[in-house]
């Protein structure tokens, strides 16, 4: 998504939880339609839409491992807690991931990774 000369969007990961990821699940209006829906796990990461050389936000379904990629996206690392200010209540997780090629001897790490956020329990009937 191109975005107008001059904006910047730098998100909390409690802003990205709250604000978007939930409202997106709850079918709620989100307060900007700056994040976009796109395949990123069954995408390699050369192909992501956006500037290779800033930070890019999409909604992406989980269960793809990037199969038709060339690669896949790997964990690494914990599971970090998102909190909600005020109630200090853990809202979401973020996860970390790296795209590992598939090369015919073995597999390798590249230099891309990714967060991943995911709401933790969540009920749409909030």
């Amino acid at each position: 998504m191109k975005m107008p000369i001059g904006f910047r969007f730098h998100p909390t990961d409690e802003e990205l939880v709250v604000h978007y990821l939930k409202r997106k699940a709850l079918s709620l209006p989100l307060p900007a339609s700056v994040i976009s829906e796109f395949d990123v796990l069954g995408t390699h990461p050369w192909s992501l839409p956006g500037e290779v050389n800033e930070k890019r936000y999409f909604f992406s379904s989980r269960g793809r491992d990037g199969g038709g990629s060339g690669g896949y996206w790997k964990p690494i690392g914990k599971e970090k807690p998102i909190i909600e200010t005020g109630s200090n209540e853990v809202v979401g997780m973020r996860r970390a991931l790296i795209f590992c090629g598939r090369k015919p001897s073995n597999h390798t790490n590249t230099r891309w990774f990714l967060h991943q956020y995911r709401l933790l329990h969540f009920n749409s009937t909030q």
